[in-house]
């Protein structure tokens, strides 16, 4: 079997690559990967066609084909084997496991058929392209539907033979306010004589899930925050700063352009502890510049006030699914306190256009093509008070976020 493997370097991000059944790197694969990195490509990204390499070299392996002499049906089998995790020809004793999410299964397919595409560019390798692609674009009065339809980025009039329907996104997923408040009290929790409980890196757990509850950031922004992008002082609306970075040491980017978000009081106050704290255990000392370092650092594993790993963030949301598993769904993830921020702005009444320059979206249709079922789920509004939720998020001071 086919398999990722990480390689971590000091001074560079992570990057992957797939070693096949000999232990030994696949060299097309390993190509094509370092091919997306040079182009820019997230280390997400990079990592997720890692994945969807591996497998497809798994199915390769098994079945004893060559990777650029395949038939074109062992294309649909490895979707197969996304869906069900049975290889080809292999018989299943018992009840299949729980299949892959189509959203997991279109950036795996996704991996293959752009590698096949790149080689046929790059080295003019035809063949096994042809047996992924058909130059006869298909007529809209097709009766039947194609098995992996909007995988990958189209090419002329090439369309892949096996496509698939794009999974239906009517609705994004919430979490409600008392499941917000089990995730942050999954970290540390206040006690009446004012001290945080847990760990020392509880409070800054705390603070990177209530960034994301109380701002929409994504992942990727919240860890490249550095401390000078709090203006929490000098008598304004305490706010952070999102700048457009991509020099976080573990790869992880803000996406979105520059932006200020406004923010609450109780935000204010729990990164000013979380500030504290650092101070307190050194950090001013260990660090030459604190105000320009990273907010989310290192405090019980790995280089004490090092960047913060998203690792480390996925380990914790796995600590409080299980903590939690009473209150939480157990498939949540930090982004789906991005849609959480923006389904509860929405339901509280703040402007579409608001909501976009807060989450940082380029333009509203992309806010209303993601969120528009909110406004048209009036019944939502009686599930919890949201407005009483969002009380002390002051975006209506806020003429740019």
């Amino acid at each position: 079997m086919a398999r990722v493997q990480r390689l971590c370097f000091a001074d560079r991000p992570d990057t992957y690559r797939v070693v096949g059944g000999d232990q030994l790197p696949v060299a097309p694969a390993r190509e094509y990967l370092q091919f997306l990195a040079d182009r820019g490509a997230s280390p997400n990204t990079v990592r997720a066609y890692a994945y969807g390499l591996a497998a497809w070299w798994s199915v390769l392996e098994h079945t004893n084909t060559a990777w650029d002499d395949f038939p074109t049906s062992l294309f649909g089998q490895f979707l197969s084997y996304l869906r069900t995790g049975d290889l080809p020809g292999t018989a299943r004793i018992g009840d299949p496991e729980p299949g892959m999410a189509e959203s997991s299964l279109q950036p795996r397919g996704a991996a293959v058929l752009s590698m096949y595409r790149y080689f046929a560019d790059a080295h003019d390798l035809d063949r096994p392209y042809r047996r992924l692609f058909s130059s006869h674009a298909r007529t809209s009065r097709s009766r039947y539907a194609p098995t992996l339809s909007g995988i990958g980025p189209q090419r002329d009039r090439d369309v892949p033979l096996h496509r698939r329907r794009a999974p239906s996104r009517t609705e994004t997923p919430v979490l409600l306010p008392v499941q917000v408040n089990a995730i942050l009290d999954g970290c540390s929790v206040q006690s009446a004589s004012g001290e945080w409980t847990g760990s020392a890196a509880g409070l800054r757990d705390r603070l990177f899930f209530a960034v994301l509850a109380e701002t929409g950031m994504r992942m990727g922004e919240a860890l490249s925050l550095r401390h000078n992008d709090f203006h929490i002082s000098g008598g304004g609306t305490p706010s952070i700063a999102v700048a457009g970075r991509d020099d976080h040491p573990h790869g992880v980017r803000a996406k979105s352009g520059a932006r200020r978000i406004y923010i609450g009081d109780d935000l204010v106050a729990l990164y000013s502890e979380y500030v504290w704290q650092l101070v307190g255990w050194g950090a001013d000392i260990a660090v030459d510049d604190l105000a320009t370092h990273f907010v989310f650092v290192n405090l019980a594993r790995g280089q004490r006030y090092a960047p913060l790993r998203p690792e480390t963030i996925y380990d914790k949301v796995e600590t409080i699914r299980t903590a939690r598993a009473d209150v939480l769904p157990q498939n949540w993830t930090p982004h789906w306190l991005r849609h959480t921020h923006a389904t509860a702005l929405l339901l509280s009444g703040v402007r579409e256009h608001v909501v976009m320059r807060r989450l940082g979206h380029a333009d509203v249709q992309t806010t209303l093509s993601i969120y528009g079922w909110v406004t048209a789920d009036a019944e939502m509004r009686s599930v919890a008070e949201w407005k009483n939720y969002v009380a002390g998020w002051k975006v209506s001071h806020d003429p740019t976020s």
